[in-house]
């Protein structure tokens, strides 16, 4: 009555029924334990991705600020060369001025040095045509006489 085919057939759905309970509750603990650790690795990358994030809001703001330090450090490095140039240019002025002054200073002792070279030599011009003049038409006393008083009177204006 019942053939092989039957007891194959009843031994097979006896061993999946039997089979059955154990690896379904296996297989659902496996897929519920992956489930979990992909559920926690979504968290994780959520986490990270979060903290990524907090990460990059800060350096994004640090990078703004050494920006504005940066920008701060020109502009005081401008107004300072700009302050440097002021001076540089009130050194230099104040410079010639005083080179100008000592080279008048210089000018004007040359014209003094050269007037009283005129008038020293103008003097001893004179006191040679004098003396030749009085060498000349005078007497030999009365010649020292007039010489000496010559020379006493220039030496007179002279100091």
């Amino acid at each position: 009555m019942f053939g092989e085919a039957f007891w194959v057939s009843l031994a097979f759905i006896v061993f999946v029924a039997a089979v059955y309970r154990p690896v379904s509750k296996m297989m659902g603990a496996a897929l519920d334990g992956r489930a979990d650790q992909i559920r926690g690795e979504l968290d994780e990358a959520v986490r990270l991705r979060e903290e990524a994030q907090t990460l990059l809001a800060g350096y994004e703001r640090q990078q703004n600020e050494a920006l504005k330090e940066a920008e701060g450090i020109l502009a005081h490095a401008r107004d300072e060369a700009e302050r440097q140039a002021v001076h540089a240019a009130e050194a230099l002025e104040e410079l010639i001025r005083r080179r100008e002054a000592q080279a008048m200073d210089r000018i004007a002792r040359a014209e003094e040095e050269a007037t009283a070279g005129v008038r020293a030599a103008a003097v001893d011009l004179a006191i040679q045509a004098t003396r030749k003049l009085l060498t000349s038409e005078l007497d030999e006393a009365r010649r020292a006489k007039l010489v000496d008083d010559a020379i006493g009177e220039l030496d007179d204006k002279l100091h």
